[in-house]
């Protein structure tokens, strides 16, 4: 004779499920028998689950700043014709240095090239590793080479790229005449230099369309970098400081014009790889508009240390750094995977429609 199924374990396993949202997305992912269509395949990641998820929602988020910068900025044109200081959505671009030595450096280019972003903020690696490619490469490397054998071959290593020293010898003979030029403008002509009006110079005097900071002295957009000796940057200074000494940079000054820069905005919006410094710098100055209207993070970095690298958008939320009434998305992933993704179906996908519009017109 058949035993009975325990009550108690129908129950566990049978428990009756309690109904959901009807606007509740269901999840399903992209379907390879459609084809191979990118495209589609990140327009699916919204439904696929776990980051990939997420990515898809920052994409979405990005895509409201833009559509809310190019909205804002036609109504200003139709008016006056004057949109450049009327953006409707002001964007900040933070990323650490690392992005910069990594080949994300010509997807961050692109963005500064074409003035799709407004405002930058970088630490010193993020500055000195694109002007110093356009005197010479940077290499694909390993992960598992041994430093102590690297050291004595005069190779440095980020990650899996390598660096020869030779490199930093060349940016140093690049650079120390314009730093003697800058320091003879201040004595003579009592400019005050700060961080991100070195920054400018630098990109002014590489003259290399290769470069991320040649193109943000073209278009005119601001650079911060407020530990910039943080670096070979900072190594140079301190050598040219006893070679021709009296160099001052202001960060004072700085601060001032980055935070104004939020404050003044209608709108605005981060975009932050990585932690650290550039991460709260740029969340710190939207703190002086009571946040940020959009915001999305992309890193590696887990909150249960405590440390701002990791922290997810809500504590920013909990500062006042992030409107209350916002929506922003942190992806937990490697930049270098996903930031060109975002790009092409972000601003890339933006500038193509446009450019398409203009061809119909």
């Amino acid at each position: 004779m058949a035993e009975k199924v325990p009550a108690i374990a129908l129950e566990a396993v049978l428990k009756t499920s309690s109904d959901l949202p009807e606007d509740l997305p269901k999840v399903r992912g992209y379907d390879f028998n459609q084809g191979v269509d990118l495209h589609a395949v990140l327009k699916s990641y919204v439904t696929t689950g776990f980051q990939a998820s997420n990515l898809g929602l920052a994409i979405q988020e990005i895509n409201h700043m833009i559509e809310k910068r190019l909205e804002t900025v036609e109504a200003e044109e139709n008016k006056s014709g004057d949109s450049a200081s009327r953006q409707g959505c002001t964007i900040f671009l933070g990323y650490t240095s690392n992005l910069i030595s990594s080949g994300v450096r010509e997807s961050i280019r692109y963005l500064v090239e074409h003035k799709m972003v407004d405002v930058v903020v970088t630490s010193a690696g993020g500055i000195e590793e694109d002007l110093i490619k356009c005197l010479a490469n940077t290499y694909l490397g390993d992960f598992n080479l041994l430093g102590k054998e690297l050291r004595l071959r005069g190779i440095n290593r980020i990650g899996n790229l390598l660096v020869p020293n030779e490199n930093y010898c060349k940016f140093e003979d690049w650079l120390i005449p314009i730093l003697d030029k800058m320091l003879l403008e201040q004595n003579t002509e009592g400019t005050r230099w700060t961080p991100s009006k070195m920054i400018h110079r630098l990109g002014k005097e590489i003259n290399n369309p290769d470069s991320v900071y040649y193109w943000a002295y073209k278009n005119n957009i601001p650079v911060f970098s407020p530990a910039l000796t943080d670096g070979s940057l900072g190594d140079m200074l301190y050598f040219h400081s006893y070679k021709n000494p009296g160099l001052i940079l202001d960060i004072v000054e700085d601060i001032r014009r980055l935070n104004s820069h939020a404050v003044y905005a209608k709108k605005t919006g981060m975009i932050i790889l990585g932690g650290g410094l550039v991460k709260h710098h740029i969340a710190n100055a939207n703190l002086m508009r009571n946040g940020a209207d959009y915001s999305v993070y992309v890193n590696t970095g887990q909150e249960f240390d405590g440390s701002d690298s990791g922290a997810r958008p809500d504590e920013a939320v909990s500062w006042g750094k992030i409107r209350t009434d916002a929506k922003p998305v942190k992806v937990y992933a490697d930049a270098s995977l996903v930031f060109p993704l975002i790009v092409a179906e972000t601003f890339a996908l933006q500038a193509d429609r446009l450019t398409a519009g203009k061809k119909t017109e």
